[in-house]
């Protein structure tokens, strides 16, 4: 092979890595996957080294952070009939404007939205 042939085949493996790292990240982003495991470990471990916290309080906000998610959690669950109101009414108003086909496609677009937020709840709140 040529040194110009190489040359391609080096650049399209490096851009694949790329596209490829760039897509991981951006799916791990978008599903919430990074952010919902860690985010009170972070707020923690975050004061924990901003104010110099002994190991007596570093515990003791763990537990005013658990506390604290578990409260909101709660609060999600009693606001949550309220969001799905809302999803119905503008599911109905959007299936007003459609012709039979076209709802019938939006149909399985709302199953599979559906199905997916089964799947994948809000993350916890910070």
């Amino acid at each position: 092979m040529s040194r110009r042939a190489y040359l391609y085949f080096l650049i399209t493996f490096l851009l694949g890595i790329v596209v490829g790292g760039v897509g991981a990240y951006s799916y791990g982003w978008y599903t919430g996957q990074w952010r919902r495991k860690s985010s009170r470990h972070n707020i923690v471990d975050y004061l924990q080294r901003k104010l110099e916290l002994s190991a007596s309080q570093t515990q003791q906000l763990r537990q005013i952070v658990s506390e604290m998610q578990t409260k909101m959690r709660e609060v999600q669950k009693q606001v949550e009939p309220q969001f799905q109101a809302v999803r119905e009414e503008a599911r109905d108003r959007t299936k007003a404007i459609l012709n039979p086909q076209q709802t019938e496609k939006f149909n399985e677009m709302v199953k599979h939205w559906d199905e997916w937020r089964k799947k994948h709840p809000p993350p916890p709140p910070h």
